[in-house]
C-alpha cells in the first residue's frame, strides 16, 4: 500500500463524491470515465485492476450500473457509510434538477418557448439514442449468434409485443445453454469497452493488492444490512397496497418501478423501452412527446440518464392527484418513484460485494450476460425507432392481430421541421462527432428560434 499520503476520512471522501455527483454527466460511459479519473488517474484509491473487476460486478446487475459503481467503490473504501454517502451524492443533484424542471413542465410545458425548447431537444435525444444503439452493437454483435439474439429481440419487442423482462430472461437462458453446449459464440463479455491499458497498479494506490478486512465474506453482515434495505425498499409499497389499494396512482408507481429496479438489465436505454412500454402504453402517465421531454431534462443534468424515471412519477400522480394539491401530488409520486428505483440498488452492492471474488472469471454469468448485452441491442433500436415514428410524424397507428401489436406512421402527419432538426442533430453526432450537451444545447436553440419564427 502507498504510505507517502494519508488515507482520506469519509469527511474527506464525502467532498470528492459530491464533486462527481455534480459534474456526471453523459451518460454511463461518461460517468464511468469521470470516476476512472478522478479516483484511479488523480485520487489514487485503487487500481485499474480493482477498478474493471468492480465494473464487472455492477455490469451484471440490475439497475444503473455507474450509480451501483460509485456505491461499490464508495463501500470498497470506508466501508457501509462509505457506500451510502456515494451512491447518495452520485443521484442527490440529478433528483434536485430534475424535479425542479418537472415543476417547469408541468406549469409552462404548453407555453411557447418552453414547448419550442424541449421540440429541439427530442431531436437530439433522438439521434444520441441512435448512436447509443451503433456503438453498443459495435461492441456486443460481434458473431452471427450474437447478431440472431438481437435481431430476434428486436422483432420480438417491436412486431409483437413481447415484454422486456421476458426477453431479458430467454437471452440470459440462451447464454446460459449456449455455454453449457461450449459454443464458442457464447465466450466473452459486455461491459463498456476498455478504459485503456493499465496504468495505476494496485500496488501504487491507497487500497493496495491486499484485500481490506471488511470486504472480506461476511454472511452475517450481509445478511443483517440486507434485510434492513430489503424493508426500507418493500415496506413503503406493501403499506401502499394495503392503504390505497392496487388501482391507487400511489401503488402503481410503487409496483411497476420496484419490478423494474429488479429486471432492468442492460443499462438506461434498453431500461427506457421497457419504461416507455408501460407508462406511456398501459398506464396512460403520459404522452409518447413526454417520455421523450423527460429523457431530454436527464441527458442535460447530472446523474443516471435513468432518472428520468422521477419524471415520469412526477406526472403520473400529477394528472391523478385526488383530492392532492397537483404540484404536492407530483412531487410526491416522483420521490415515491426515485426511492422504489434506487433503494435496491444498494441492496445489490450490499449482498453481493462481499461474495465478488466468487464471481471472478465465472464462465456461466459470462455466457448470460453476453447474449443479455446482445438482446438489449435490439431493444434500444425498437427505443430509437419508436422515439423516431413519435419525433417526426404527429400520427401512428397500431397494427393488431396474429399476435402483432406494432405502431406504424401515418405518413401524411410528416413533421418537416421535426424531421430537419432530426437531420442536424444527427449531421452533429456522426459527421462532426460533437458531444452529448453540446448538441442538446444547439438543437434547443434550434427549436427555440424555429418555434418564434412559427416553423415549429
Amino acid at each position: 500500500m502507498t504510505h507517502d499520503r494519508p488515507y482520506p476520512t469519509l469527511s474527506e471522501a464525502t467532498l470528492i463524491w459530491a464533486r462527481i455527483g455534480l459534474f456526471s454527466f453523459g451518460g454511463p460511459a461518461g460517468q464511468i470515465a469521470l470516476m476512472h479519473r478522478i479516483l484511479v488517474e488523480e485520487e489514487r484509491w485503487l487500481g485499474e485492476r480493482r477498478f474493471l473487476h468492480a465494473l464487472n460486478y455492477c455490469m451484471l446487475l440490475p439497475g444503473p450500473e455507474a450509480m451501483q459503481l460509485a456505491v461499490y467503490i464508495g463501500w470498497l473504501t470506508h466501508r457501509t457509510r462509505g457506500g451510502i454517502v456515494a451512491g447518495v451524492l452520485f443521484v442527490l443533484p440529478g433528483i434536485v434538477a430534475i424535479m425542479v424542471l418537472s415543476w417547469v413542465y408541468a406549469l409552462y410545458g404548453d407555453v411557447g418557448p418552453v414547448e419550442a425548447l424541449f421540440f429541439g431537444l427530442k431531436a437530439a435525444v433522438l439521434a444520441i439514442v441512435v448512436q447509443a444503439v451503433i456503438r453498443i452493437g459495435t461492441r456486443a454483435l460481434r458473431n452471427a449468434a450474437m447478431l440472431a439474439i438481437a435481431a430476434a429481440s428486436f422483432v420480438a419487442i417491436f412486431v409483437f409485443g413481447v415484454p422486456f423482462p421476458l426477453i431479458i430472461l430467454t437471452a440470459g437462458a440462451i447464454g446460459y445453454l449456449g455455454v453449457r453446449a461450449g459454443l464458442a459464440a457464447f465466450r466473452g463479455g459486455g461491459g463498456h469497452g476498455g478504459l485503456g491499458r493499465p496504468e495505476v497498479d494496485d500496488t501504487e494506490t491507497l487500497l493496495g493488492e491486499e484485500t481490506p478486512e471488511h470486504t472480506r465474506v461476511n454472511r452475517g453482515w450481509a445478511l443483517r444490512i440486507s434485510s434492513v434495505l430489503l424493508v426500507l425498499w418493500l415496506a413503503p409499497v406493501a403499506l401502499l397496497f394495503a392503504l390505497a389499494g392496487p388501482a391507487h396512482v400511489y401503488s402503481q408507481i410503487a409496483g411497476f418501478f420496484s419490478v423494474m429496479a429488479v429486471v432492468t438489465f442492460g443499462g438506461a436505454y434498453a431500461v427506457l423501452a421497457y419504461v416507455a412500454q408501460e407508462a406511456v402504453q398501459n398506464f396512460g402517465w403520459l404522452a409518447p412527446g413526454e417520455m421523450l421531454d423527460g429523457l431530454g431534462m436527464a441527458e442535460t443534468t447530472p446523474g443516471p440518464l435513468i432518472m428520468v424515471t422521477q419524471f415520469v412519477g412526477f406526472m403520473g400522480a400529477f394528472r391523478e392527484a385526488g383530492g392532492l394539491p397537483p404540484l404536492l401530488a407530483g412531487t410526491l409520486g416522483g420521490l415515491l418513484t426515485t426511492w422504489v428505483t434506487f433503494a435496491p440498488c444498494f441492496l445489490w452492492i450490499f449482498l453481493g460485494a462481499p461474495f465478488i471474488e466468487r464471481l471472478r472469471g465465472n464462465a456461466t454469468l459470462t455466457a448470460a450476460m453476453t447474449a443479455i448485452t446482445a438482446a438489449v441491442v435490439g431493444v434500444i433500436l425498437n427505443l430509437a425507432i419508436w422515439f423516431g415514428l413519435h419525433v417526426v410524424f404527429d400520427e401512428v397507428r397500431t397494427i393488431t392481430g396474429g399476435g402483432i401489436d406494432m405502431e406504424v406512421p401515418v405518413l401524411g402527419s410528416l413533421d418537416v421541421a421535426a424531421l430537419v432538426l432530426v437531420t442536424l442533430a444527427a449531421i452533429a453526432v456522426f459527421r462532426f462527432r460533437l458531444g452529448p450537451m453540446t448538441v442538446l444545447a444547439v438543437s434547443a436553440g434550434l427549436g427555440i428560434a424555429m418555434g418564434l419564427g412559427g416553423l415549429a
